[in-house]
């Protein structure tokens, strides 16, 4: 594939065949059928976000106040300058009282797909009322109609503007916790890099679900797992070429298009990282933990046996997807019990 480039140190490792799937993930893998199978192109696209807007439908804000159960308002902020308002989606427990830690969050869909709102049952069933957490939710732009920097600056005018008016959110600005899951793990990642360098709000934590970090596609799990699993080699290309347009194959991309690329780690919040071992982007979340250690930062790694990405989303019920939910939820609940005022 035109773009795709391998490192001498990707070169010397010898890269067998694909890590066995968990039986159970297998299974529900193979339950879907040819759909597990179809790998995303520039030419269908749009056939794959109906599919993907279909599979994920949007929930109102009356949804997901559940009840009661939840207070939900959808606010629109202003967003980087020469920029469109940001779109947040701002939820808490309704019954929590005073002052809540918060959850910033970006969601996957490889920068091209996916929404704010649709992350938001699972995070408010899991994190937001077992551990009193305030959530806001980012509807930056899509990919290709609006390359890099133009997603990654919505979530930080959006962030800026979370942290500016925590008083009236009733938030703790000082507590915040930067999330993302793949594509929005990248996100996630890109922007405490950026909050750190331009002294922006710096979190507490970071909390990466099998983050997308390297443009340069050339880890051995990227070349192992090629034609395996819902989401590979070749669709990870398409959503780098989509997501950096012209600066697509640069030698000297910044480290906020491309975490990966960052050559310095150092002073970031704690981090938890989970991937799959039979997933493309094993290999880069493992070494962006690794980089972080060297640093002498904190990162919380967990490779999930046999599974593959996305695995927790197809077999929500499944042991593995149990084990990784409340690991992420423990994680959350130390930080926050450390940064506990009083």
């Amino acid at each position: 594939m035109t773009g795709l480039r391998r490192s001498p140190a990707a070169e010397a490792v010898v890269v067998g065949t694909a890590p066995p799937f968990d039986p159970e993930l297998g299974a529900a893998l193979a339950a879907l059928g040819d759909a597990s199978r179809e790998r995303l192109t520039p030419e269908n696209l749009t056939a794959q976000r109906e599919r993907d807007a279909a599979s994920r439908p949007r929930p109102t804000a009356a949804e997901l106040r559940a009840d009661g159960r939840f207070a939900v308002e959808e606010l629109s902020v202003p967003g980087a300058e020469g920029s469109p308002d940001v779109t947040l989606v701002y939820a808490r427990p309704a019954d929590a009282t005073g002052i809540l830690p918060v959850l910033y969050y970006m969601h996957g869909g490889g920068m091209m797909m996916g929404n704010a709102w649709s992350v938001l049952p699972k995070i408010l069933r899991d994190w937001s009322a077992p551990l009193g957490l305030a959530v806001v939710s980012v509807e930056y732009r899509l990919a290709p109609e609006t390359p890099y920097p133009g997603p990654l600056d919505d979530c930080h005018a959006g962030l800026r503007w979370t942290v500016g008016h925590a008083d009236e959110l009733g938030i703790d600005g000082e507590r915040l916790i930067i999330g993302g899951k793949s594509a929005g793990g990248g996100l996630a990642a890109a922007l405490t890099l950026l909050n750190r360098d331009r002294g922006g709000p710096m979190p507490i934590g970071q909390l990466l679900q099998c983050p997308m970090l390297d443009d340069r596609l050339d880890t051995p799990s990227a070349r192992q797992m090629s034609g395996v699993g819902l989401w590979d080699r070749s669709s990870t290309a398409v959503a780098w070429q989509a997501y950096l347009g012209d600066r697509y194959g640069l030698p000297d991309l910044p480290p906020y298009a491309a975490p990966a690329r960052a050559t310095d780690l150092s002073g970031l919040p704690p981090a938890y990282i989970d991937v799959g071992s039979a997933e493309t982007f094993r290999d880069e979340n493992v070494a962006y933990a690794h980089a972080i250690w060297c640093a002498g930062g904190d990162a919380e790694l967990h490779v999930w046996p046999g599974a593959f990405h996305g695995f927790d989303s197809v077999a929500p019920a499944a042991a593995l997807t149990r084990e990784a939910r409340h690991a992420r939820t423990r994680w959350l609940g130390r930080v926050l019990a450390r940064s506990r005022r009083g």
